[in-house]
């Protein structure tokens, strides 16, 4: 049986935990018993390999179960499985699809198998919900797909924007509808030409359904109804001057800053 080790000094029992959570209990009133006028340090009795035990229930999605509004210009289609749906992920199974219309384009969701939509067409409220809300991933999918849904809501009716800000001497940028070092991929297709300090300028293709500008030279406005594409270009851009924290240069995203260092003098 495992012991703890207790000292008395000016009235006050302290030591250190050697027992289970149970046996302090037992000691503690045992010691009362024999020393009543003593005061028990709470620390000397803490349990740290045990933890107290709980009947909360799991917290459920804040965010999953809200409910969302759709526009009046927003058409929402709810796509089942070909296969149904499944409680099991499994290889040869289709997912069921949510496809979204708006003024500025139209987007697809494939939706996980144990995640439900219900959709009122007349309070045009959309609701989601899983089937198991005490497991761990449907809890965390939950807050996930109804954010995707909430940004394909936004992006096909509003759209989404990325203001790249290009900070240094010499850096700008433009907009070329011909690329030196590649081809188009596609008809019309934009390239971003960036002069940020190499030798040569950097050419990135815009991909299809974004539309990007420059505004100032050092500014570039990316935008699109798919929240994802629109970061991921960002993120590329920045990607060749990250902004750096000695003379706060590089291309910065929406409001990114970045905290300047000072230089280490001998």
């Amino acid at each position: 049986m495992r012991l703890t080790k207790i000292s008395l000094r000016n009235g006050i029992v302290t030591g250190r935990q050697f027992l289970p959570l149970y046996d302090n209990i037992i000691l503690r009133s045992a010691i009362l018993q024999l020393y009543p006028t003593l005061v028990i340090s709470p620390s000397s009795f803490k349990s740290h390999n045990c933890s107290t035990f709980s009947t909360s229930s799991n917290q459920f999605s804040y965010i999953g179960r809200a409910p969302i509004s759709i526009p009046t210009e927003v058409k929402l289609a709810l796509i089942p499985s070909a296969r149904g749906r499944q409680t099991t992920a499994s290889h040869g199974a289709t997912h069921p699809k949510a496809e979204i219309e708006g003024p500025l384009g139209k987007l697809s969701l494939s939706i996980p198998s144990f995640v439900n939509i219900d959709y009122d067409e007349v309070a045009r409220k959309l609701c989601v919900s899983v089937q198991d809300k005490e497991s761990k991933i449907q809890r965390a999918m939950w807050g996930t797909t109804r954010a995707y849904l909430n940004n394909h809501i936004l992006g096909v009716s509003e759209g989404h924007t990325a203001i790249l800000r290009l900070v240094g001497v010499g850096y700008r940028a433009t907009i070329e509808t011909a690329a030196i070092t590649m081809k188009p991929e596609f008809e019309g297709q934009q390239f971003v030409s960036l002069k940020v300090g190499y030798s040569h300028p950097i050419e990135l293709p815009v991909p299809k359904g974004i539309k990007a500008s420059v505004p100032q030279p050092t500014r570039i406005l990316l935008q699109g109804p798919d929240k994802e594409m629109v970061s991921q270009l960002a993120a590329k851009i920045r990607m060749w001057r990250k902004p750096e924290p000695y003379k706060g240069k590089g291309i910065f995203v929406n409001g990114e800053t970045i905290k300047l260092k000072s230089k280490k003098i001998k």
